[in-house]
């Protein structure tokens, strides 16, 4: 067999994957690595091989893979809906499944546009969003995002939607200092949403904590509760990508409660299905539901294999895993020792310039120069560097770049499986420690 079949990103073919088990992936040659990128980027959360999720996914396969859901509704995506809204914060009334984060973005979108016009308010469609942000690869979810490497080859297909600087303290757009600095990026989406006119913007949509763009830059605590008041004021509705940070990655069921702030709409994706197949999924407000209801109104723009019995029977098997299992608590304690531990790598490395994130979702931001702020050129590669001697030691990491600006700038994200020991926290330090310190060595810090 030969993987040059295949049109990889990077047009280079890759070392084969066989199996994985817990928080390791093996690949044909025998050799382990831990998965701290929880396959990409927050995609695992219960680790690999959880036989209750193979045993549910292989009862279900048993009876029916696939239900028409124009015409039909089945078992496993009700009690799905059902137990999400279970975990959910108060006041969530509904549920849809698509197949991807992408997909749950544009369904979202989809739905605050069509909730504007059952109300009469057609022109409300206006999407305000962040500049180092990302909500999916589809041409839709690049117009709302703000990932410039992404959005640039794509241009002349997107639409053009209003943008604002991102809540990223270590690198304030405002050149002001936290807590002394008004939480400007909060307040310029109001200056924003009055140049555009409240009456042509349907909503707002964040990452709680931005994950591929920037690696988990978490917002001031003031951010998100102005952000509701924001909204309130204008008659926005706020959309709240949760596609990473979603189903007790940053140690809550979702992230926006660690603000106590209560979004109108909530995209979840990625560790929803554990890995173990395609699913998203998009929770609607009570009071956004009961609108559609009272419409008789669907929202226009479901694809085939929304809902389908075998990704929800995985899904619910994953929520039930996590649940019987306290994975939420366990993601909590275990990232408070995953900071820790990188924050002692931190000092040991200058190139180290900012450790940051809630729970297992933990970004490094690395510096050419600490004091300064100043990332290394982008044709270094840095971030790149890091994670192939990363891989070396035997560990996977998700590396991103353009952190800073969106062109310049370097930094790592880890987001392991909730499973993951205490031990091997210590063992993914370790390797960082020794990855980081090779990579150092070979391009040195000015200062």
């Amino acid at each position: 067999m030969s993987s040059l079949n295949i049109f990889y990103e990077g047009l280079k073919g890759k070392v084969r994957i066989v199996r994985g088990e817990g928080v390791y992936i093996y690949d044909e040659f025998g050799r382990r690595y831990l998965d701290a990128s929880g396959g990409s980027n927050a995609s695992v959360p219960i680790g690999h091989q959880a036989q209750p999720v193979i045993e549910a996914m292989l009862e279900q396969a048993r009876k029916i893979t696939f239900v028409p859901m124009h015409l039909f509704s089945n078992e496993p995506a009700e009690l799905l809906a059902q137990e999400l809204l279970k975990v959910s914060p108060p006041g969530f009334g509904s549920v849809s499944f698509v197949n991807s984060g992408s997909e749950a973005t544009e369904y979202a979108v989809k739905a605050a546009r069509q909730f504007w016009m059952s109300k009469g308010k057609y022109s409300k469609f206006k999407v305000v969003t962040r500049w180092q942000s990302f909500f999916g690869n589809t041409f839709g979810a690049l117009s709302f995002g703000g990932h410039t490497f992404r959005r640039s080859r794509y241009i002349p297909y997107l639409q053009d939607m209003p943008h604002i600087p991102p809540a990223y303290c270590y690198r304030c757009w405002f050149r002001k200092d936290y807590p002394d600095c008004d939480i400007d990026c909060a307040l310029y989406l109001d200056r924003v949403v009055k140049q555009e006119g409240p009456e042509n913007v349907a909503a707002f949509i964040a990452e709680p904590i931005v994950g591929a763009t920037t690696g988990a830059t978490v917002p001031p605590k003031e951010y998100y509760p102005m952000v509701r008041e924001i909204c309130d004021k204008h008659d926005l509705l706020f959309i709240a990508d949760e596609v990473q940070t979603g189903v007790g990655r940053t140690g809550e069921w979702f992230c926006m409660e660690h603000w106590k702030v209560r979004p109108d709409i909530v995209t979840v994706a990625k560790g929803l299905s554990g890995g173990y197949t395609p699913l998203g999924a998009v929770i609607l407000a009570e009071h956004i539901a009961e609108q559609f209801r009272r419409e008789g109104l669907n929202i226009v723009g479901g694809h085939t294999f929304n809902a389908n019995p075998l990704s929800c029977a995985v899904g619910l098997a994953v929520i039930r895993y996590i649940v019987e299992n306290d994975l939420v608590s366990r993601c909590r304690d275990a990232g408070v020792h995953l900071s820790s531990s990188l924050r002692k790598v931190q000092m040991e490395h200058s190139i180290v310039g900012d450790v940051r994130g809630l729970g297992l979702m933990v970004g490094l931001e690395f510096v050419r120069d600490r004091k300064t702020k100043e990332p290394y050129p982008p044709k270094v590669g840095l971030c790149h560097e890091v994670a192939r001697e990363a891989l070396e030691r035997g560990v996977v990491v998700y590396q991103g770049s353009g952190t800073a600006d969106g062109v310049s700038g370097d930094h790592i994200l880890l987001t392991p499986p909730y499973i993951i020991t205490m031990e091997q926290v210590d063992e993914l330090a370790k390797a960082l420690d020794g990855a980081i310190g090779a990579v150092e060595l070979k391009h040195p810090p000015s200062t």
